[in-house]
């Protein structure tokens, strides 16, 4: 009889992350077969399992936030004297139009991540999250969530370069996913990805001799960067979601 630990079969169930199923544990909010779970409890297929509404309650206080990044601001973590993304969330940034009727708190602040990552010189939709579920929905390794991007380019591509940026190219030793890569303009390629490997369209992109002079991306999903002004960002509402 196969087992696993309760924190992966509650992420796997899409409860919630797997760090949040072990606070939720920790805190009491788990049982299984009636009695209150313990960290590292491993589970098999006829368990009985029980979310406390307490962690339900929990969850649904958790924000995410989408963010219009500008330039020279980091995703993660602060780095090389640059500042992390999520400095721009305050109220002052908030955008106006922003529909989600949700009021500013300092709590939206505690343990916003971003769920995907932007290069300090690329620009456009951030998501910032407090909720697990968000993050792995997005760069979860078995996540399919498209991420579309504009990207400016120098140099000369030819139809056999288009070619491989669709299909053909490998980063690290290994085949990349296939992508949907066309011409927006004259000198701007649009980009449809399912995987995120670091710097990937940078590096796509000087495998067909192409150098990005400007990227930004337009849209997560079914979530559109929009008219969200730079450096302004909103709450992603109740009724919005990734997929």
């Amino acid at each position: 009889m196969e087992t696993m630990r309760l924190s992966k079969r509650l992420a796997e169930m899409g409860v919630c992350s797997r760090r949040e199923a072990d606070v939720y544990i920790e805190k009491g909010w788990v049982k299984v077969n009636g009695v209150a779970a313990v960290l590292g409890q491993k589970v098999g297929p006829e368990d009985h399992i029980v979310v406390e509404k307490q962690a339900l309650a929990a969850q649904s206080q958790r924000v995410t936030i989408l963010l219009n990044k500008p330039v020279g601001y980091v995703s993660g973590q602060a780095e090389d004297g640059y500042q992390p993304a999520v400095v721009l969330v305050r109220p002052e940034n908030h955008w106006s139009a922003d529909q989600a009727n949700i009021s500013f708190s300092r709590e939206h602040l505690k343990g916003l991540a971003p769920a995907g990552r932007l290069d300090i010189d690329s620009v456009g939709l951030l998501v910032l999250t407090q909720d697990g579920r968000v993050a792995k929905e997005i760069i979860g390794e078995n996540s399919d969530v498209e991420k579309e991007y504009l990207v400016r380019v120098a140099g000369e591509l030819d139809a056999e370069g288009l070619r491989l940026l669709n299909h053909g190219l490998a980063l690290d030793g290994q085949p990349l996913q296939p992508a949907k890569v066309w011409w927006q303009n004259e000198d701007q390629l649009r980009f449809i990805l399912r995987e995120g490997k670091k710097r990937q369209i940078r590096r796509m992109c000087e495998l067909v001799g192409l150098r990005v002079v400007g990227l930004k991306r337009i849209r997560i999903g079914n979530i559109m960067l929009g008219d969200l002004p730079t450096g302004q960002w909103r709450y992603l509402s109740p009724e919005e979601s990734f997929s």
